[in-house]
């Protein structure tokens, strides 16, 4: 289910766009100051956040800002005026779109569909996946999280696209065998095994919520995110 974090100190706009975003399938949280924008994004890392500008305690801007220094989560700001230089300065911070209010919920919602319909097609076309603070550029065989680089091998990241790029599906251990090692590998599942449990603990050297590896008994492996 696709998270929507939505920011914005007047309860009003946000309560009517939470209830149009779950009806619309979407999983919802709501923050009404900047601080709880940025705790609400470490916890229930949204897969797009639509944040007002002008907000108690730290603005859109700022907020921006700092959620930019370690993720590429899609930003939608709202602003109130629609001031040239607010649309410019949003973008330039970081923000992806931008959106005028007064405005309808089916603009706002049909704004988030084309954010992620880019996105899913700049991941299918680009070999590189992201989900939270997770980045995986298999381009490069570079994985993040969080900014932080994890040094993996090429193998576990082959590992890690394979199962990310294919959320909440089970892998056994034979597909994950013939997919990455081949039929002609002579091993056995133990090692898959190995390299998910090695896999599992260098991730785990860092924070993440929302995703994980996890095993499915007497199945295999997948990867979960919600």
């Amino acid at each position: 289910m696709t998270k929507l974090l939505i920011a914005d100190d007047n309860r009003q706009i946000t309560s009517v766009l939470s209830e149009y975003a779950k009806k619309d399938g979407y999983s919802v949280e709501v923050a009404y100051d900047g601080m709880q924008v940025l705790e609400k994004f470490e916890n229930f890392a949204p897969d797009v956040i639509l944040l007002d500008i002008m907000m108690p305690r730290m603005d859109g801007f700022e907020v921006c800002r700092t959620i930019r220094k370690t993720s590429t989560v899609p930003i939608i700001m709202i602003t109130a005026r629609g001031e040239d230089f607010e649309k410019i300065m949003g973008l330039d911070v970081g923000a992806d779109d931008y959106i005028v209010k007064p405005f309808s919920c089916g603009e706002v919602m049909a704004r988030v569909r084309a954010i992620l319909r880019r996105i899913n097609l700049t991941t299918a076309n680009s070999k590189i996946f992201k989900t939270g603070n997770l980045i995986i550029n298999l381009e490069n065989y570079i994985v993040e999280i969080g900014g932080n680089s994890v040094k993996l091998t090429k193998k576990e990241i082959e590992i890690l696209w394979t199962l990310a790029t294919n959320t909440n599906k089970v892998f056994s251990r034979d597909n994950l065998l013939d997919k990455l090692w081949g039929f002609d590998f002579f091993g056995d599942s133990r090692t898959v095994d190995s390299h998910i449990k090695r896999l599992r603990a260098k991730l785990d050297e860092y924070e993440h919520i929302g995703w994980e590896i996890q095993t499915i008994w007497g199945v295999g492996y997948k990867f979960a995110a919600n």
